[in-house]
């Protein structure tokens, strides 16, 4: 979960594995999997920063293989 702010002031916070697209219209517009948009005043590279530590931290992106023989 990522915790973001509305243009209002107010935070929330969405599920960031459910979100398909971050653009900038020129306002940050999040558009979630199920059609919800949201307009945030965070910038993209923000959203996405905080969306690959949400992926971090639930180990979605996993971590390269370092060790030797078998697994």
């Amino acid at each position: 979960m990522i915790t973001l702010t509305r243009l209002n002031g107010k935070t929330f916070t969405i599920n960031a594995l459910y979100i398909e697209t971050v653009e900038a219209f020129p306002d940050t517009t999040i558009l979630l999997t199920n059609g919800k948009r949201y307009v945030v005043k965070e910038t993209v590279e923000e959203v996405y920063n905080y969306s690959l530590s949400f992926y971090g931290k639930v180990n979605l992106l996993g971590k390269p293989y370092e060790g030797g023989g078998t697994r």
